[in-house]
């Protein structure tokens, strides 16, 4: 009797997805052609979770003229700023049977600009993506380009972002399959950002696992290295990479539905919270983000429930 329960609630979550798709997921992320007022950006977008990309919501940062490499070496080139070192550009990616987060290295921004224009080498592939407000913290010599904030974002939302940060790499550089807890305004300034989406809704289809963390250690010899955090819990993590999945292993994962958008210079994809995205850019590219922390609402409460069963139902 237990098993047959059980079977109920797996096919229930298998079946979910599809019904959240066909109630509120779009099949393509819509473009708005200008900034939504405070009011629709938070009925139309915010409420129900749906990711849209902007055009014209960046216009009028100088940033958008003004931010070149050539630029960043001429005005922030001697400022060290915190560079994510990996040996094939993933930073924060299962790699076997460990959770493996990038070598950092205080380099100069122009070190990283001659890399990116192939005057100089580095081992590895260079990101700088350190997140934690990093554009105020380490190059606060840019913000008279930018807006401290989105104002009608920040109206809607009834707060300021908690973070900002810049974005700075390598084409090779790529972000893994995850989600974040923040409602995310990312803006391409120079470049353009190529996204994997998934909706919350897709948890059944996605799986997890518990990693050792580890973290890459460049040698001087210019080699990486794989070293254990041993002091720090396990970590969850997606093992699966939406680019080239293994169906063998994991199987459910045909079942999920992809959106793909790029973003492009000039444009600003609003990234629902809890939404699972995989980021691949242009060389070069240049971007910006907002991270607003997420209402902790019946939403969030609904996505913890739907995690919970996909775990105890044994579908990771």
């Amino acid at each position: 009797m237990a098993e047959a329960a059980l079977d109920t609630v797996r096919r229930a979550l298998q079946e979910f997805p599809a019904a959240a798709r066909d109630l509120s997921v779009p099949r393509v992320v819509p473009y708005l052609d200008e900034p939504p007022s405070p009011l629709c950006f938070y009925r139309d977008w915010v409420c129900p979770n749906r990711p849209c990309i902007i055009r014209n919501a960046l216009q009028h940062w100088p940033a958008l003229q003004k931010w070149s490499l050539s630029y960043l070496r001429a005005t922030v080139g001697s400022t060290e700023v915190s560079v994510a070192v990996t040996p094939d550009g993933y930073a924060d990616a299962v790699r076997g049977d460990r959770f493996v987060m990038p070598a950092e290295r205080r380099l100069p921004i122009s070190h990283v600009v001659d890399v990116l224009e192939g005057q100089a080498r580095h081992p590895g592939v260079l990101y700088v993506q350190k997140q934690c407000s990093n554009l105020p913290t380490e190059l606060p010599q840019l913000l008279p380009d930018i807006e401290s904030h989105v104002p009608w974002a920040s109206e809607s939302l009834g707060k300021m972002p908690d973070a900002v940060n810049f974005w700075l790499g390598e084409a090779a550089a790529v972000t893994s399959l995850h989600k974040d807890h923040y409602e995310n305004l990312y803006c391409v300034v120079s470049g353009e950002k190529h996204f994997l989406l998934h909706p919350p809704s897709d948890r059944p289809f996605i799986p997890y696992d518990l990693y050792t963390p580890a973290t890459y250690q460049l040698t001087e010899e210019g080699t990486f290295k794989v070293v254990d955090e041993e002091a720090m819990e396990k970590v969850p993590w997606i093992p699966l990479d939406p680019l080239a999945p293994d169906l063998v292993r994991y199987p459910s994962y045909s079942r999920a539905r992809a959106l793909h958008c790029t973003v492009r210079a000039g444009e600003l994809l609003y990234l629902p919270a809890l939404w699972f995205h995989h980021v691949q850019q242009s060389h070069g590219c240049i971007a910006v983000n907002f991270w607003y922390d997420m209402e902790y609402d019946l939403k969030y409460s609904y996505f913890q429930l739907v995690d919970s069963l996909t775990r105890a139902a044994g579908l990771d």
